[in-house]
């Protein structure tokens, strides 16, 4: 990173050309920058966290990290800022200055993903939920216990200082990066807060703007995934929250449209969906050897594990004197070669529309499906190995819940603000995907274990799905 004058550097970037961030200088009198919080070593372990978890075993090019991507984040924080401040202003009076509203979205930019662990959110399914944790819920601790101190001592950020009796809170960023609870109270945060925290968890964020651009950059799906500036020329803040224009929708739909392509295409690619069910099995025997508890009790432990530190041990397993661990080891050391043993057979898809079920849906329980399947099949296939994979993504928020109340849309002929789905090219736009997979170690009964899945799902609902 190159340091430019009066406390000012600068980093190049493939998707924001350059990110500025502050550092130390002598014109300012400070305790801590934004560099420093930077170089911290919770925010560099970042870089040895890959952002497409096990993608970029399959896309040569999309070896970018977590690191990246929250420098990104934190770069977004400004470009928001300087857009929304405003209006966010002007419906709320009691907001503090411009320079503390950016400095908290940046920081918390570059903060979200500061829980990861390896394999990012493989590693929250597989490992984090046995303590009850999220990567957001230990990184809102890490936040606040661990680099409390420095971010307090933060004052300014490249376009502005805080104001003398302003300081961050460390508290406040914790409570931004943390997904909105279905019970949560209403009055927990001061209403700016409140609506701070969509551009954190909501439906277009500094997070996921940030990654859909960085991710179809960098796997060589697309140069320019979204419009960016279109979409936030078009977004402010109403008395309601986040709101867009109905000029805007068609950016917003865009942007959505990618990252459900995104899906698709890359975190959902059938080969890292195969090599993802073999990780499931080495993470079920392998995690109390990888880490020893609950990562909250042994932060420091935590801060040196890595996935380079992860597979430096794994295949150190090769040599131990046990032969349950050095036959982990091997089988490890397999799949980082890419010896993937799962093969697809069969998918088909379902896209949810407003008001669909899907808990009524074949789709909705792998091991459910994976029984009825079986009894489908002929008794001498009943028994040979199968794994069914139903990986789901969300294209827009459901109507109930906190996550719902976050975005808004101003209908300009009318002068209002009104719910987002009552805009006809959002209401039509789908809630959710659903892909169903069957993988097997071989294709050999493939066609058997296909119509098997047809007769599950029956005749009409077949002929409107996709077999790839």
């Amino acid at each position: 990173m190159n340091h430019g004058p009066a406390g000012i550097s600068l980093s190049y970037d493939p998707i924001h050309r350059y990110i500025a961030f502050t550092s130390a200088d002598a014109s300012y009198d400070e305790s801590s920058t934004e560099c420093d919080l930077i170089d911290n070593p919770w925010v560099q372990r970042m870089r040895e966290i890959h952002q497409l978890q096990t993608a970029w075993y399959i896309f040569p090019s999309a070896e970018h990290t977590r690191f990246q991507h929250v420098v990104g984040a934190m770069h977004l924080g400004s470009f928001v800022a300087e857009r929304l401040y405003a209006s966010l202003a002007s419906v709320c009076p009691e907001v503090p200055s411009r320079p503390y509203v950016e400095s908290l979205l940046r920081i918390a930019g570059l903060l979200h993903d500061v829980g990861h662990g390896p394999y990012g959110h493989f590693f929250d399914e597989h490992v984090l939920s046995r303590y009850g944790l999220t990567h957001e819920s230990l990184g809102a601790h890490i936040i606040v216990h661990e680099l409390g101190e420095t971010i307090r001592g933060i004052r300014r950020n490249p376009n502005g200082s805080l104001h003398e009796d302003e300081q961050l809170d460390p508290q406040q960023i914790a409570w931004m990066i943390q997904r909105p609870p279905a019970d949560e109270p209403p009055d927990v945060q001061p209403k700016w807060l409140y609506f701070l925290r969509s551009l954190l968890c909501g439906l277009y964020t500094i997070d996921n703007m940030d990654f859909v651009l960085r991710d179809a950059y960098m796997v060589g799906y697309s140069q320019q995934a979204f419009d960016l500036d279109r979409l936030m020329h078009y977004t402010f803040f109403s008395e309601h929250g986040l709101t867009i224009e109905d000029r805007g929708v068609d950016a917003l739909i865009r942007f959505l449209s990618m990252r459900s392509e995104l899906f698709r295409t890359v975190y959902f690619h059938r080969t890292i969906r195969a090599m993802d069910l073999t990780l499931a099995d080495l993470f079920a025997e392998s995690r109390d050897d990888l880490f020893p508890g609950n990562p909250l009790e042994r932060l420091d432990q935590y801060r040196q594990f890595t996935e380079f530190s992860l597979m430096q041990q794994v295949r150190g397993w090769i040599s131990s004197d046990d032969p349950t661990q050095r036959a982990l080891g091997e089988r490890w050391t397999r799949l980082l070669g890419r010896d993937i043993s799962w093969k697809m057979l069969c998918q088909r898809n379902l896209v949810f529309a407003e008001g669909a079920s899907e808990r009524s849906s074949i789709f909705s329980d792998p091991e459910t499906l994976e029984v009825k399947l079986r009894k489908e099949l002929p008794a001498e296939l009943s028994d040979i190995p199968l794994r069914v994979d139903i990986p789901r993504h969300m294209y827009r928020p459901y109507t109930k819940g906190p996550a719902r109340q976050q975005n808004f849309l101003f209908d300009d002929a009318q002068q209002r603000v009104r719910p987002l789905h009552d805009n006809h090219l959002y209401r039509y736009f789908p809630v959710s995907h659903r892909m169903c997979r069957v993988y097997g170690r071989t294709k050999e009964h493939a066609s058997l274990i296909s119509e098997a899945l047809d007769r599950l799902i029956g005749p009409q609902a077949a002929d409107d799905l996709t077999n790839m």
